[in-house]
């Protein structure tokens, strides 16, 4: 069942997002313990996140027949504007967290976290970076297919940020709101 993978993270939208992209209602079992172990890594790394941090698998996820698989990892990240925004061509901006991303191939969403678990992010909140990347697709860039990626890492999202503690849900609503930027 799409409810069970990914440590139960996501959502009955996630869930059906997931079976969309995958194009299946049969997966592989998925192992167990990400949440807790990517959360844990989160706190580890906070100390080094002035720097570059090495990106903590959270689930991997793929259909019972074929090849297809979503992998969706965690990293803090540094605060680096590129100009004209920086994204690839066939990724379209969302007003979600304090950046989101999403394409045919993958989707990121960022947001900053304010945890009494992150020993110093009252004065500097942790700049976390979900992504979700797929690692087989063929996927068409349609709004339907990168909703459908938002949505399930959205769902991963918020449930680390709650396992973390952070303060407002880190700016998350409890659904996902796709209010697409210019390009």
């Amino acid at each position: 069942m799409a409810s069970q993978q990914c440590d139960g993270t996501l959502s009955a939208e996630a869930a059906r997002a997931l079976e969309t992209v995958l194009n299946t209602q049969r997966f592989n079992a998925a192992p167990t313990g990400g949440l807790e172990r990517t959360t844990g890594e989160l706190v580890q790394d906070y100390p080094e996140s002035q720097r570059r941090t090495p990106r903590h698998a959270l689930c991997r996820t793929s259909p019972a027949i074929g090849s297809d698989q979503i992998k969706i990892d965690f990293r803090l990240h540094r605060e680096v504007e590129r100009p004209g925004g920086g994204h690839a061509a066939d990724m379209h901006a969302y007003d979600m967290g304090v950046k989101a991303l999403s394409g045919p191939r993958m989707a990121e969403l960022y947001v900053r976290c304010v945890s009494p678990r992150i020993e110093g992010s009252d004065d500097r909140p942790a700049r976390i970076r979900g992504g979700l990347i797929f690692l087989r697709s063929k996927l068409p860039d349609t709004v339907r297919i990168r909703e459908a990626n938002l949505t399930i890492l959205h769902s991963v999202t918020l449930a680390v940020v709650r396992k973390l503690g952070c303060e407002n849900d880190a700016g998350l609503t409890e659904k996902p709101v796709f209010k697409a930027l210019p390009e």
